[in-house]
């Protein structure tokens, strides 16, 4: 478990929080864009679909069910790691409602490329706000302190999912190829400058 002293945890809490707020709300701007979801998102919407279960409690889900892949990583969990498994599915429900898919073709193309950036940007707050990797993100960073680069971990991680995304049901489209190939190298840009001093 990381623990850190109280007021640090509070200090960096905002930032951790500010991350996952945004991180749920790239992917609503993915969904309204209608062009595709990010790997993760393919096979969260396949198990929603199969299950009925609304998307946003289908991340939450997974998200505790991931958790258990921190032990043969040895990757240690904290405050981030249980207010990401939380945070973003809750975000996701709350925000979704409030998208419309555009009519036009750029503005869909516009949240459909943005989204991305938007939860590069909000991995970049809660990684580097110390306070523990989400559960995904948690095998990312597992997998890069045994020397697989950052960007590397994160795409292979991103086709996998998409793969068993794909099986359930879940959609895919050039949103889909953007996230695959560019949220690794967005995710390695950011974080070392947004991480806590």
């Amino acid at each position: 478990m990381i623990l850190l002293p109280w007021r640090e945890t509070i200090r960096r809490l905002p930032r951790v929080c500010l991350g996952l707020v945004l991180f749920g709300v790239g992917i609503a701007m993915m969904i309204a864009g209608d062009f595709g979801l990010g790997p993760w998102d393919v096979f969260h919407q396949g198990l929603s679909d199969v299950t009925g279960i609304g998307i946003g409690l289908v991340i939450i889900i997974i998200g505790v069910v991931i958790l258990a892949g921190f032990i043969p990583l040895r990757e240690r969990a904290g405050v981030g790691t249980v207010l990401n498994a939380i945070m973003i599915g809750a975000t996701l429900a709350v925000v979704l409602p409030l998208f419309d898919t555009p009519g036009s073709t750029a503005a869909r193309l516009s949240l459909t490329f943005g989204g991305p950036v938007l939860i590069a940007i909000g991995s970049g707050l809660y990684i580097g706000g110390g306070l523990g990797p989400g559960p995904r993100d948690g095998i990312m960073t597992g997998l890069a302190r045994r020397g697989i680069p950052v960007w590397k971990a994160r795409t292979g991680i991103e086709i996998s999912v998409l793969v068993a995304g794909v099986v359930l049901g879940g959609t895919i489209g050039v949103g889909t190829l953007w996230f695959a190939l560019g949220i690794g190298p967005m995710v390695g840009f950011f974080l070392p400058r947004l991480t806590v001093a």
